[in-house]
Order: C-alpha cells, then structure tokens, then sequence
C-alpha cells in the first residue's frame, strides 16, 4: 500500500518526491544529533514508526507535523518541493 497524506484535498507525492521528505526528516534528524530513540520519545512516535518515515513508507501528515514541531522546525520545511 502507497504512503499518503491524510489530507485527501491535496496530490499524492510521487516516490521520487517521498524520498526527498523522507530524506529531509533524516538530515534533520541528524543535524540536531538526535538518534531515532531520542527523536521517538520527543515526538512522540515509536521508532518503528520513525524508521518507516525515514524510509518513506509513512508520511502521514500529522506524524510529519510533530515531527517538524521535535525537530523545531516548519512543517512546510519537509514539504518544499513537493507541489
């Protein structure tokens, strides 16, 4: 089954475009040196969870938002190229 965003409203990204969030996530992830398990009990989310974000399988858009909020960061930020 295909990752999507919760919001039906908007285009469903396309693989190469799942990357480039997943991909963001990760290097924002890095660039805080947060490893999964701190980014996990900052947000929320379990580290399964994060790893399936990470490789692009899930971007459910309201883990994507508090990821973004973990990571201090704008939601829209993870999103830039995706139109």
């Amino acid at each position: 089954m295909p990752a999507s965003f919760v919001n039906s409203n908007e285009r469903q990204p396309s693989l190469e475009q799942e990357l480039s969030i997943a991909e963001r996530i990760k290097a924002a992830r890095e660039s805080v040196s947060y490893s999964l398990d701190d980014l996990a009990l900052t947000c929320g989310l379990t580290h399964a969870e994060l790893s399936d974000i990470e490789r692009g399988t899930d971007l459910d858009e309201a883990k994507l938002k508090r990821i973004a909020a973990a990571l201090q960061i704008p939601f829209t930020a993870l999103l830039a190229d995706v139109r």
